[in-house]
């Protein structure tokens, strides 16, 4: 019989993940995620791997009759989670921290300790499915419900991790699952839904990153795209590319933030046009049916989480860096987010944008 341990963040998705692998002959393991830095920051309701995370998940495997454990990964979390969030912020960019927990945390972290203890697996309760191609790669597909998929918060995983996961949910909705706790009497069955930042309480961001590091971040000038000063903001991490509300300056017009300049110490602000291009590059590669890219792919692809995969080419430039050009031009590229390649309803793989 083979081993998988399950991801348990105490909610109706990995609760049900874990009761169909044990409908299917595995034996399973629930372990949550310890990875709080005080104690005060479990406590959050809507949080993944908080206090409340733990004793949801613990009841649930008693209710399934499974053992449960709670690993700690404080100190992966926050050095591949928060740093790198903090960090990127101070850059001028626009980081997207589930991406990296996914890929440095509940897989990489999680996998080498579940694979040192027996484990043949680990399984979450992501909507996404796991496919070994012909040529013995893996991939990832994108879930029955399109509007659930979670393809692209995980287009980074490599092709270890990839060959020890599994995936449940992703030939079910959101409401087959749920239903799916309701019969068999798991009380998260109409839990809600975790949302934004687990470890960002009140997801202010700028005053989370002022509070960690200590520091208070220098004013410095908004500016037009000729450079002329239009006012002055508040420090670069509290902004973002394609952001109109919160910047404390008024002009009888939409105006939205285009550039982050970190050197300079500006944001540059101008007209929703202005945030439009067709041309995006990206570093931080990671391929999925192949190895590398050596020829031009005619594609999709998505900007962020909730973009619409859109046509397009890519190529690479040199050894680390790609391009891709879209058919149509895209709204608010930002540097920091990841752009995510499919074929169809496979995931190519993805990069860190650069632009």
């Amino acid at each position: 019989m083979f081993k998988v341990v399950v991801g348990m963040s105490g909610g109706v998705d990995s609760s049900v993940a874990a009761y169909l692998l044990q409908q299917q002959g595995y034996e399973v393991i629930g372990v949550t995620m310890q990875i709080w830095q005080q104690d005060k920051d479990g406590d959050r309701e809507d949080g993944c791997c908080g206090l409340s995370a733990v004793d949801d998940a613990r009841r649930v495997c008693q209710k399934l009759g499974i053992p449960h454990y709670v690993m700690n990964f404080r100190e992966d979390f926050k050095r591949d989670v928060i740093d790198y969030f903090i960090e990127e912020y101070q850059r001028g960019h626009t980081p997207n921290p589930c991406i990296a927990c996914n890929r440095y945390v509940k897989w990489e972290a999680m996998l080498n300790k579940c694979l040192q203890i027996g484990a043949d697996f680990i399984a979450t309760g992501h909507y996404a499915k796991v496919e070994k191609l012909d040529n013995g790669r893996y991939v990832l597909k994108q879930s029955k419900t399109l509007a659930k998929d979670q393809t692209y918060a995980l287009y980074n995983l490599t092709q270890h991790q990839l060959a020890h996961t599994l995936m449940p949910l992703g030939d079910y909705t959101k409401d087959e699952v749920r239903a799916i706790a309701n019969d068999i009497g798991l009380f998260v069955a109409n839990k809600p839904d975790s949302q934004e930042i687990c470890f960002v309480e009140d997801n202010n961001y700028g005053k989370y990153i002022e509070d960690m590091t200590g520091k208070k971040y220098a004013q410095g000038n908004f500016i037009d795209k000729d450079g002329n000063v239009l006012g002055k903001h508040k420090g670069i991490i509290y902004y973002t590319i394609g952001q109109r509300k919160g910047l404390g300056i008024a002009f009888g017009k939409r105006t939205f933030v285009s550039n982050i300049d970190p050197i300079n110490n500006t944001v540059t602000l101008g007209d929703n046009e202005d945030l439009f291009t067709n041309v995006v590059y990206g570093a931080n590669l990671n391929f999925m049916p192949f190895e590398k890219l050596d020829k031009r792919l005619d594609i999709s692809a998505k900007i962020r989480y909730s973009h619409s995969p859109a046509k397009c080419s890519i190529k690479m430039l040199d050894e680390y860096k790609i391009e891709c050009v879209f058919e149509e031009p895209q709204r608010a590229v930002t540097k920091g987010q990841a752009i995510v390649f499919y074929d169809n309803e496979t995931v190519v793989g993805g990069a860190t944008i650069v632009n």
